[in-house]
């Protein structure tokens, strides 16, 4: 597809308005966030147009109030009794109009759609509930009640330590009952995807996949008005012509740089540079369910032939630290005992035999055709992991899948070694475990090594259960050590996040979890 020139794209937004101006790598799957699992998605959708009962303050490492303005936790930490902002106005565009303000219905239609069956809005994601599933919510939460018109009540199986900061995660977005009874007495529930309603900073106007997203101010946010009056997201899949667009002013903001693009626009004057550590780790995932993978010597043959440092120069340069295991070494419980595999193949050629593989076998690498924060460079990356393992006997053919169809097929399990990346969307240790980890998550679809392993499994429950975080890390550092010995991942990097901005730019700060806010950003 040729890209037009991004002049033609802004055109219809410039008009008498401020127009924030972003270059992003990727489509979203759709705007009804709770379906899907991409970082992408999150930042078209539950990060502009949607709000949470809390959020997840990176700055003070801390869950801070949203559409909750306050709550409290019974002493045995099974209830949790929400006090909801009063005043907070939905979305109004042509196609729906509020009649009332966000209440407590909106909460309990939210979860019930994703914890309830036999709710008729259950069975109208397509791709199902990827998080609710993976964190076992429909076990988990027990009950969910409205106490009053602005207050309502969780009661728990058992106690979570992570339940509140799981309630900041995209998927946890608070969508509007009256209009979800309103598409669905007109036979149009799939328009929640496709137009949704939020509480958000902005409203959704238009969408064309692979081009151009483009959003409203919302004059009626909680939070205020956003500074700019109109958000334009640049659907551009090259690293390179991001920065180019971004060299020309026709965007303010380029998301997810390579590395090289990142050297070039430190030599431009009119740009700057935003960085942190990213909460982040980028991996190749083995799927244990396709033999040879199911062995536990083959797996490890692998990262012994992987040549770790080789990969993490030619496609990150000096943009990322090596990975060890699932952590970036920043994370409490982090074990610190775990060491990477060394790169060494005649022990992977021994492992190999021993596995009754001396002459190696045949496999798949998948990964995606544009770069991104966790694979900035996917064909170099994907290459020479290809010769790294060519050189113990496994021929490996690399297939190049599109975004979307790449994530719908892995989590239905249909890959061999599949290039990906997790991003925690706070900073506990269990938004990494959980959802890449747990038996309950290869049915969800979002464990790709699909290992289910009741040891494992049991590491994970027990340290949710368990409010001292010094009893938790021994729990997780367990879990961590199963994951290594088992190879269940090759770990590649944990990234830093970095963003190129003009030096116009006033009011953005880049999270270490890949979320995107944009509601105080001027130029």
């Amino acid at each position: 597809m040729r890209l037009l020139p991004l002049a033609l794209l802004l055109a219809p937004a410039l008009a008498g308005a401020s127009t924030l101006s972003v270059c992003t790598e990727a489509s979203p799957d759709g705007f009804d966030v709770v379906q899907f699992n991409a970082l992408t998605t999150t930042n078209a959708s539950a990060d502009v147009l949607m709000n949470r009962l809390v959020e997840f303050d990176a700055s003070q490492a801390k869950v801070v109030p949203s559409l909750a303005q306050s709550w409290t936790v019974s002493a045995d930490g099974l209830t949790y009794d929400f006090r909801l902002r009063e005043g907070v106005k939905f979305h109004s565009t042509d196609y729906f109009k509020p009649s009332r303000a966000l209440d407590a219905d909106d909460v309990l239609f939210s979860f019930q759609r994703m914890l309830d069956p036999a709710n008729p809005w259950h069975k109208v994601a397509q791709s199902g509930f990827p998080h609710a599933q993976s964190m076992q919510l429909p076990s988990l939460i027990k009950g969910l009640e409205k106490v009053g018109e602005h207050q309502v009540r969780f009661t728990l199986s058992h106690p979570d330590a992570t339940f509140l900061a799981m309630l900041s995660m995209g998927f946890a977005s608070i969508y509007s009952a009256e209009y979800a009874d309103q598409l669905m007495k007109a036979g149009t529930p799939e328009k929640l995807n496709s137009q949704p309603i939020g509480s958000g900073p902005f409203v959704l106007r238009s969408f064309q996949k692979d081009a151009v997203i483009r959003y409203a101010a919302n004059s009626d946010y909680f939070g205020g008005k956003p500074a700019v009056d109109n958000l334009l997201f640049a659907i551009t899949p090259d690293a390179n012509v991001r920065l180019q667009r971004l060299k020309r002013g026709e965007c303010q903001i380029a998301l997810s740089p390579k590395p090289l693009d990142v050297e070039e626009a430190a030599k431009d004057p009119a740009l700057r540079i935003e960085r942190t550590p990213a909460f982040m780790t980028a991996f190749v995932a083995l799927n244990t369910q396709h033999p040879p993978l199911d062995k536990p010597e083959v797996r490890q043959a692998i990262n012994l032939a992987f040549d770790r440092q080789s990969y993490l120069k030619s496609v990150f340069g000096d943009s990322a630290t090596p990975a060890t295991g699932v952590y970036p070494p920043n994370t409490w419980s982090y074990a610190k005992d775990i060491s990477a595999y060394p790169h060494d193949l005649d022990k992977a050629r021994q492992l190999l035999t021993q596995a009754g593989l001396k002459d190696g076998f045949k496999t798949t690498i998948w990964t995606r055709p544009s770069g991104s924060l966790l694979n900035p460079n996917p064909s170099v990356g994907a290459q020479v992991l290809q010769a790294d393992l060519a050189k113990v006997g496994i021929q490996a053919q690399i297939q190049v899948i599109e975004w979307g169809e790449l994530i719908r097929r892995a989590k239905a399990g249909e890959h061999d070694l599949l290039f990906m990346g997790w991003a925690g969307d706070n900073g506990d240790p269990d938004n990494f475990l959980t959802p890449q980890f747990s038996c309950a998550s290869v049915k969800s679809g979002l464990n790709f090594a699909r290992f289910c392993d009741a040891k494992l499994d049991g590491l994970i429950s027990q340290g949710k259960a368990l409010s001292e975080q010094e009893k938790r890390s021994a729990l997780y550092e367990d879990a961590q050590r199963i994951i290594h010995d088992q190879a269940l991942w090759l770990p590649l990097a944990h990234p830093t996040a970095t963003t190129l901005l003009r030096k116009e730019v006033k009011g953005y700060a880049v999270s270490p979890f890949g979320r995107q806010d944009f509601s105080k950003v001027s130029f």
